[in-house]
């Protein structure tokens, strides 16, 4: 071995030797979190109603919270303004040419519903929403998609027993079994050598150019 493969060498075992204590040490840096810190993010709804606060909301009183806060992009009746989402109709509709997906026509479950305004609305001011403020815009877009009576009151406790138009259009991805014969280990010998380009994407212009 030459000396300066013998220097590199010593070096490089020098330079393992150091880094070993280095990695093993903690930054110190931050602190664990609080329980009352980890409760404020902790903010996601499940679909059994786990996450959900106390509160209630009528449908009326939804309609007012949902005029004032919801309506500039959603439309008074949740029909939708302009290009903004419409959060109601489309019954019927997820097997046409162009369906329209609402929370009435399209939403398995409706704790998404509460779990997304609550954390995500109004638009440009999110979370400045009363839990109860919740439940009345959640029961008025219930009632805008005919699914309640206008004097419903939607709470906690009764959530999880509205059953969504579309509670069963949704399946677990079971390709893996049903689909085996599609599932296959990957060429690693006596692969296919030449690959022959059949059309090139020239209108695009992302065909890279050939170099020999």
């Amino acid at each position: 071995m030459s000396k300066f493969h013998s220097i590199t060498f010593a070096s490089s075992i020098v330079a393992l030797t150091l880094c070993g204590p280095l990695q093993a040490e903690k930054f110190g840096l931050g602190r664990a979190a609080l329980p009352d810190e980890i409760a404020a993010w902790d903010l996601d709804v499940h679909p059994d109603g786990t996450g959900l606060p106390e509160g209630s909301g009528d449908v009326l009183t939804g309609e007012e919270v949902f005029a004032e806060n919801c309506a500039w992009c959603h439309g008074d009746f949740a029909e939708g303004v302009d290009n903004w989402p419409k959060l109601a109709g489309g019954m019927g509709t997820l097997d046409h040419e162009d369906p329209l997906k609402t929370v009435g026509s399209y939403w398995p479950y409706l704790s998404t519903t509460w779990d997304y305004i609550n954390r995500s609305m109004p638009f440009g001011n999110a979370q400045s929403l009363t839990p109860d403020e919740v439940y009345g815009i959640v029961a008025y877009i219930l009632y805008s998609n005919d699914l309640v009576d206008e004097d419903f009151v939607l709470s906690r406790e009764n959530l999880t027993q509205v059953e969504m138009p579309n509670a069963n259009g949704f399946i677990i991805d079971d390709r893996k079994t049903t689909e085996a014969h599609f599932v296959t280990d990957p060429c690693m010998q006596d692969c296919k050598d030449k690959v022959e380009i059949t059309m090139r994407a020239r209108v695009l212009d992302v065909t890279p150019d050939t170099t020999e």
